[in-house]
């Protein structure tokens, strides 16, 4: 027998191919990415069948590897190609649905003899659909009765069986078997070794299992209580271990110098706040009060604001900014695109007025200087706007990456806001941070509702403020489905609802996912489409339409904006807007629109965020399967910004029961953004939350759901606080010590350690 070993401190750290043989070893490392011993322990079962359960076949995913638990309903030889070829075709059942298996060539009788009538057994395959029919072709499978051997009846009586994230080289069984085999020998040798991450002092108050056990009754239960108490205790690790990570880092932020900004009585915010021809919600005087609280503070503030489209981010971040301007700092705003950088500085600009021409003839005496810096300007501007800033002329300057570059200096940089944070590598957010003499503080702002549980996990370093009250004056946006393949004349009333808006003396943004005109090596005009009516797939071998994967390209702004103007919206004035337009054509076309001369713009996502045009009451969005939930709703946020109700369309080809519909009928549904963000996150999971990428197959959390396990995430966040707090160093946790060590490879910490 294989087995552990016993020199190594960690046996979990063992290499598979010890163990398992080259083959087996070799097999989950490439298509599951399991290298060691913990690598698989750690690789759960997805759910468990019991004996007498059958599979809900009707819920299966297509395109994607299944092991299902059937009963067998009929098996039939069918001859084809003039009776030179056959093909077994299995049908299995559960009440619920049906699925088909199909076998062909020379082991068509074997598996006849196989696979009887009444028969129940697991099937493992991907998923495919063949005349209208879910199948799988060429399955494995395994009896689950006396054909297979009494041992194997009684084990499958008496226990659940455990079902595994499988691929076509590994089945969900293959799986269990390598497991059961590191089981035995982690056993033979009494978990010598094991790291166990929990102190035993908390593992006993919270009535936890040992690790040992835990990891014995998630792979092999006997009952479903077994699962139960295995799954609350390997939660814990990961939500333990990750939270102190994270409560690590805050303290470490703690520890840094940073010059307190305090306004100063009489300054320049109670200037700008008089100005003001409104009164701030509630919300933004909380979270304002929240900031200034940490910018009065001897170490760097480290703060996420989050909040619905429209919630006044910008106007709370530009009083922190005069805040820190009041206090002989500059502020720097970080936004990712020239679009979006122009926009901030006009808007803050135009909030502030002569405040904002300080030094300047008719400028305010309390006012500062505006710069505006970004990579496309002239070589006059930028010299001007990197002297104001280094001098400390101008205290407040909004840009893009061009403010990261190494000849950007400040003078005294005391505050960075980082506009829709996740557009933006760590690196860059790093880049601006070291340009202050000391730690700036930094405000981190998102239009993207998070959930709190994210919050405390993804963001789990920040602090949080939440805007989740919307200004007096924005009014209800109404969503809808356009069916454009099923119903094109609900197409064509959409174009008609534009021109109603139009007359009406409002604006409408039609939104594309690509840009067109040769985009990414296609021949021109690849995505034109008509307008009226979207066609079908042109083309005979296209088969089954799955999500997202039509053989047409995604409809293009320059073909759609040609189409509207001679065609259903023939009349209007109809403009595009997209990224690949020169700075001055870009801002001239926003210019033109936010001051009405456009009744309708085609654009690429460049006006996801930022843009505010009150007279802009319609929105339709092409192809909008292709795009998330979050996105849509960010889209979706820039209208209805002013009196008039907002109108939002949402044009698909997807058929009524395509999970793509299904996340357009929930954004559809509501205008609740944390309500849209929990739907796009039991989409995408989690992903790897201490590396960059918000989603992807590698995760930390192999356990935890942070969607659905907020009461776990929190009382281990104030375990791990307390816990951190006491012991900094973790010098009385070497067991945590090195659990985090596993958990943090170089990558991580670099993430963790620029914030």
């Amino acid at each position: 027998m294989p087995s552990i070993e016993t020199t190594r401190s960690e046996p979990l750290r063992e290499p598979l191919k010890a163990l398992l043989g080259g083959n087996t070893a070799k097999a989950m490392a490439d298509h599951l990415g399991l290298h060691t011993v913990g690598d698989l322990l750690h690789h759960y079962p997805r759910r468990y069948a019991e004996r007498g359960e059958l599979t809900r076949l009707s819920e299966l995913p297509l395109d994607e590897h299944v092991t299902v638990v059937a009963r067998i309903h009929d098996a039939r030889v069918h001859k084809f190609n003039r009776g030179k070829g056959q093909r077994l075709e299995v049908t299995l059942t559960d009440g619920s649905g049906r699925l088909q298996l199909v076998f062909f060539g020379r082991s068509v009788h074997y598996h006849q003899r196989e696979l009887l009538p009444g028969k129940r057994g697991m099937f493992a395959g991907k998923v495919g659909v063949f005349n209208r029919k879910l199948q799988l072709s060429h399955p494995d499978y395994k009896l689950l009765d006396e054909e297979s051997g009494q041992e194997t009846v009684e084990r499958f009586a008496n226990a659940l069986l455990p079902l595994y994230p499988a691929c076509r080289q590994l089945t969900s069984w293959s799986i269990e078997q390598s497991v059961a085999t590191l089981l035995t020998a982690l056993e033979a040798t009494g978990w010598r070794g094991l790291t166990d991450p929990l102190p035993e002092t908390l593992r006993a108050q919270r009535g936890l299992l040992p690790l040992p056990e835990a990891f014995e009754k998630v792979h092999r239960p006997r009952t479903k209580d077994d699962i139960g108490q295995a799954r609350a205790r390997l939660k814990w690790d990961e939500a333990f271990v990750l939270q102190v990570a994270l409560a690590r880092r805050r303290a470490k932020e703690t520890e840094l110098p940073a010059v307190p900004r305090r306004p100063t009585p009489g300054g320049l915010l109670e200037a700008f706040d008089a100005r003001l021809p409104f009164t701030l919600t509630e919300g933004q005087q909380q979270v304002s009060r929240e900031i200034f609280a940490d910018l009065a503070t001897e170490h760097p503030m480290h703060r996420l604001l989050q909040g619905e489209v429209g919630s006044g981010k910008t106007l709370v971040a530009l009083r922190a900014m005069l805040a820190t301007v009041d206090a002989g700092g500059q502020a720097a705003m970080l936004a990712p695109t020239e679009v979006l950088a122009q926009q901030h500085h006009r808007s803050v600009t135009e909030m502030m007025g002569e405040l904002a021409e300080g030094g300047m003839l008719g400028g305010a005496e309390q006012g500062t200087k505006v710069v505006l810096l970004t990579g496309s300007m002239g070589a006059a501007a930028r010299r001007k706007a990197l002297l104001d800033l280094a001098t400390g002329e101008a205290g407040i300057v909004v840009g893009t990456h061009a403010l990261i570059e190494d000849k950007v200096t400040f003078e005294d940089l005391g505050l960075v806001v980082v506009d829709e944070q996740h557009r933006f590598g760590v690196e860059q957010r790093d880049a601006l941070r070291s340009k202050g003499k000391q730690p700036p503080h930094l405000l981190v702002m998102t239009a993207t509702p998070i959930p709190r549980t994210v919050a405390m996990t993804v963001f789990g370093d920040l602090e949080t403020s939440v805007l989740d009250q919307l200004p007096a004056g924005r009014s209800p946006i109404a969503t809808h489905v356009v069916p454009a393949k099923d119903k094109p004349h609900f197409l064509s009333r959409a174009w008609e609802r534009v021109r109603e808006e139009a007359e009406a003396g409002h604006q409408t943004y039609v939104v594309c996912p690509r840009i067109g005109d040769d985009e990414d090596g296609k021949a021109p005009g690849a995505g034109k489409k008509r307008v009226a009516e979207l066609e079908e797939v042109d083309d005979p071998e296209a088969g089954e339409e799955g999500d997202g994967e039509e053989k047409r390209p995604p409809l293009a702004v320059l073909d759609i904006a040609a189409q509207l103007a001679t065609g259903p919206l023939a009349g209007l004035r109809v403009e595009a807007l997209h990224g690949r337009m020169q700075p001055e054509a870009k801002d001239d076309v926003m210019r033109r629109f936010a001051a009405g001369e456009v009744d309708v713009l085609v654009a690429t996502t460049v006006i996801e965020v930022g843009v505010n045009v009150p007279n802009a009451t319609g929105m339709v969005i092409m192809d909008a399967d292709r795009f998330g939930v979050s996105q849509l709703h960010q889209l979706r946020g820039r209208v209805g910004r002013g009196a008039a109700p907002g109108l939002c369309l949402l044009v698909t080809d997807m058929p009524p029961e395509s999970p793509a519909r299904t996340r357009l009928d929930a954004v559809a549904a509501t205008l609740d953004g944390f309500e849209l963000s929990r739907i796009d996150l039991e989409q995408r999971r989690e992903g790897d939350v201490l590396g960059q990428a918000q989603s992807g197959v590698r995760s930390s959390l192999r356990m935890l759901a942070v969607i659905d396990d907020e009461d776990v995430i929190a009382e281990a966040r104030d375990e791990a606080a307390q816990l951190v707090a006491d012991d900094p160093g973790l010098e009385r946790h070497p067991e945590l010590r090195t659990a985090l060590a596993a958990l943090l490879d170089a990558e991580r910490e670099e993430y963790l350690d620029k914030g």
